[in-house]
């Protein structure tokens, strides 16, 4: 005779709402343990008999597993009472509503004067935007949005060379989700998909990296944009490629440096930018030393910051102190992730692989030893000369604001086609498309709907 289990009754009917009764599933789904009105008891591997909680209980096959709970009815019951409940406290202490309240009055306690302060980072923007931060200021206190979007500064002409590369019947292109839909002069990498051309999204530049161990007859190509952020792991990829002999594996490299940029922000004749919050994640690997030069000789604070709204809050309390008093340094806020020296071990890793070039930028232009190129060492994996792509120049749309957004010239309402001309189905611009564009958390975020009275 088989063993009765004792997680799931054999009757096939059960007591619904009002006394009826309807059928169980087959197949065991949705059969949870519930309290009755006698206590009931069920095995414990492991353990002596216990009483069970009101809530609904998993079911597992796995005698040696420990019984669940409702807090999440899917994960072990060791991770949801470990670190699954260290992390939720983590992350809702830089939420707290209190504490953002604490330092929104402080903040308008401190401001005496007008003062414009630029986010740099495209993450910290999202935040913004959000959860409104930017709302809670002072009227006196402006932000402005910075060009710390990795896909929104990638020249145009760029996205038209990966356009011509992945067209090319032997080639595999890979690229991150994001620049699938940046549009080219000519569409789109999607639509260059649709047209038979074998793009491919990947989340790493290691899965690229297999894609071309398992396909030696065509040659693999890695679209490796971003900042020092995303930098180390291309050049770990690069530098595996060359151990195992990956002569088929190239990289179409686009990366840029964040403090050039900043610097030519404040050269502009009309830079209104009085302050910097720094990029928390391009300085957890670079550190801060390169901004101390940039604070010093413009005079502008720079407040390395974090991207929950109490850091976000703390870095501009940091910075109207700093303004208020005079002051111009560098300061760090996001303290649990930066340092001034940075992680020398991804610093090392770029400093194998790439040397600083000139790099245009879009909607900024080309600025001096802003970029990283590959290596003499490393020139034979480019993927520009390797297609013969470096002739194509594009001239960018004028009907896109995404330049003068990316300068804090403009904000994504000033532009007349944003909601309506330029959306995410049909962006004219890189700030619209990309996850992390000024425009597209905008929209996302129905900055550009009418307000509803409260």
């Amino acid at each position: 005779m088989r063993e009765e289990t004792r997680h799931v009754p054999r009757r096939s009917w059960t007591r619904g709402g009002g006394g009826r009764l309807r059928r169980r599933p087959l197949d065991g789904a949705r059969r949870v343990r519930r309290r009755e009105a006698e206590r009931v008891l069920g095995p414990r591997a492991g353990r002596e008999a216990r009483g069970l909680g009101a809530g609904p209980r998993r079911l597992r096959a796995d005698a040696h597993l420990g019984g669940g709970g409702s807090a999440d009815l899917r994960a072990p019951a060791r991770a949801r009472r470990g670190l699954g409940a260290r992390r939720v406290k983590y992350l809702a202490e830089y939420r707290q509503r209190e504490a953002v309240e604490t330092l929104a009055r402080a903040l308008r306690r401190r401001v005496t004067r007008p003062w414009v302060v630029m986010e740099v980072c495209g993450g910290q923007t999202h935040s913004i935007v959000r959860y409104g931060v930017d709302q809670l200021l002072p009227p006196e206190l402006e932000l402005v949005h910075g060009p710390g979007c990795p896909v929104c500064v990638t020249p145009l002409e760029t996205i038209d060379r990966a356009h011509a590369i992945a067209a090319e019947p032997d080639v595999v292109f890979c690229s991150y989700g994001d620049m699938l839909r940046v549009p080219g002069s000519r569409g789109d990498l999607l639509a260059h998909k649709a047209r038979g051309a074998d793009v491919r999204v990947v989340l790493s530049p290691l899965d690229a990296l297999s894609i071309a161990a398992e396909n030696p007859g065509r040659r693999v190509v890695f679209f490796a944009i971003g900042f020092e952020t995303t930098a180390p792991a291309n050049a770990q990829a690069l530098l595996t490629a060359k151990r195992r002999g990956l002569d088929n594996f190239f990289a179409l490299v686009s990366h840029v440096r964040v403090p050039p940029a900043l610097t030519a922000i404040l050269a502009t004749e009309d830079n209104r930018v009085q302050a910097f919050l720094g990029p928390g994640h391009v300085c957890t690997v670079m550190g801060t030393g390169e901004y101390e030069p940039i604070a010093e000789r413009h005079r502008v604070p720079i407040v390395i910051t974090g991207f929950e709204p109490v850091d976000l809050l703390e870095g501009l309390l940091a910075t109207v102190e700093q303004l208020e008093s005079g002051r111009s340094e560098v300061e760090i806020q996001y303290r649990r992730a930066v340092t001034r020296g940075g992680n020398a071990k991804a610093r090392e890793l770029l400093a194998q692989v790439f040397v600083t070039c000139d790099r245009k930028w879009r909607g900024i232009g080309k600025i001096p030893q802003s970029g990283l190129e590959l290596s003499p060492e490393y020139r034979r994996y480019d993927a520009e000369r390797e297609l013969s792509v470096t002739a194509i120049e594009t001239a960018e749309s004028p009907e896109c604001f995404s330049g003068q957004v990316l300068c804090g010239l403009k904000k994504p309402l000033d532009c007349p086609a944003f909601g309506r001309a330029c959306t995410p189905e049909h962006p004219l611009g890189a700030t619209m498309v990309s996850s992390e564009g000024a425009c597209a958390a905008y929209y996302a975020y129905g900055r550009h709907l009418p307000r509803v009275a409260e």
